[in-house]
């Protein structure tokens, strides 16, 4: 029978007794997309992993077709990666990350554009 991973995943949460808002807290996420992971038919297992490692639960004997990343067999070590990827999500989410991509972007395309003028001229 194929399952409903998002349901599955809900009724895990629920029965740990987590509720929604300490889910998203957890896996570092906002409400409604913990909403709509529970709405998915077919669940990441990147993201059914995710869940399970902020939970401390692990989830092979409901999703045994699954490859689960290592099987949650090193939780220090996936502790400190997840410290390293809120370290990165932190600095991909900083509003001057974003800012300092886009006027670097703009600048290499004021370059090209200034450029393509001086070769236009050249050719003039």
């Amino acid at each position: 029978m194929d399952q409903h991973y998002g349901h599955v995943v809900e009724k895990v949460v629920r029965m740990n007794g987590y509720s929604i808002s300490e889910l998203a807290r957890l896996t570092k996420v906002n409400r409604r997309s913990v909403y709509n992971w529970f709405d998915q038919k077919h669940l990441k297992a990147d993201i059914i992993y995710r869940i399970g490692c902020a939970l401390n639960y692990d989830f092979s004997a409901e999703f045994p077709n699954l490859i689960l990343i290592n099987e949650f067999k090193r939780l220090s070590d996936m502790r400190v990666k997840d410290e390293n990827v809120e370290i990165l999500h932190h600095k991909q989410t900083n509003e001057s990350y974003w800012k300092d991509k886009y006027i670097n972007l703009l600048e290499k395309y004021n370059d090209l554009l200034k450029s393509r003028v001086e070769f236009h001229d050249q050719i003039s």
